[in-house]
Formats: C-alpha cells, sequence, structure tokens
C-alpha cells in the first residue's frame, strides 16, 4: 500500500516538496486534530503528548509517499492494521482520520490533483485499519 507516481511523474513525496512538505502536512493534520472539535474522537486515541505519533506518520508517509524508508529503517514492516488494533477504530475514527487529513491538503493548498490521489489511495488505507464495527 503506497502511493504511485503514474509513469514519467516525480512521485508523490517530491510533489509534495520532499521532506519538508511531508513535515508540514503532518503537523497540520496533528495541530487540528487537537484544535477542531469535530476530530475529538480521533484524539481521544492518541497519547496526551503527539510528538511520536507525529514523528512515525512522518516517517511512514515519506515512504509511503515515494521517498526515503525512515520508518522501515527504524521498525522494519509497518504493519499498519496489526499496530493500530489495540486501538477502537470504527467507521467514526475513520471518517475523522480522513476529514482531518483533507482540511490539512486544503489548508496548504497542496495541487488539487495530487489531493484528490492521495485521498482516494489514503481512504483504501483508512477502511483496512477499521477493527469494529458501528
Amino acid at each position: 500500500m503506497s502511493a504511485q507516481a503514474s509513469a514519467g511523474e516525480n512521485p508523490p513525496f517530491e510533489r509534495l516538496g520532499g521532506e519538508t512538505g511531508v513535515r508540514a502536512l503532518v503537523d497540520r493534520f496533528y495541530d487540528l486534530m487537537v484544535l477542531e472539535p469535530a476530530y475529538a474522537r480521533l484524539r481521544a486515541l492518541h497519547p496526551a503528548v503527539l510528538d511520536g505519533s507525529r514523528d512515525k506518520l512522518f516517517w511512514f508517509l515519506c515512504g509511503w509517499l515515494g521517498g526515503p524508508d525512515h520508518y522501515v529503517q527504524r521498525f522494519g514492516d509497518p504493519r499498519l492494521r496489526a499496530r493500530h488494533l489495540p486501538y477502537a477504530i470504527g467507521m467514526a475514527e475513520r471518517d475523522q482520520w480522513l476529514a482531518c487529513m483533507h482540511q490539512a491538503l486544503v489548508e496548504l493548498e497542496v495541487d488539487p490533483v495530487l489531493a484528490r490521489g492521495l485521498e482516494q489511495a489514503l481512504a483504501g488505507t483508512a477502511d483496512w485499519m477499521r477493527n469494529r464495527d458501528d
């Protein structure tokens, strides 16, 4: 599961601005999670201090977007679903995660075509992460 570039196209990692762009996206995502009441259920799944969560998402997204595999170098295979099984993730949490990421992409003025492609890929992953029905 990764964001793929079309033939002859730079990977999404580069199109987002490399590590600087990915870090900005991750930081805005987590800032919104803290600031926006609409993401309260999502925020409740995270630790009080978000530094580790920010770093892990940044490391993961760098590789997923076609850049350096920081996450894999540190932790091995992401095993996303297995790593998230301790957390109750239903449709509401999935939807809040996707809405928060959408808002971060919009606020950072990511190219709309790139943003739509990322959102489609992330939607599949987010749905696969659900581990409860609601």
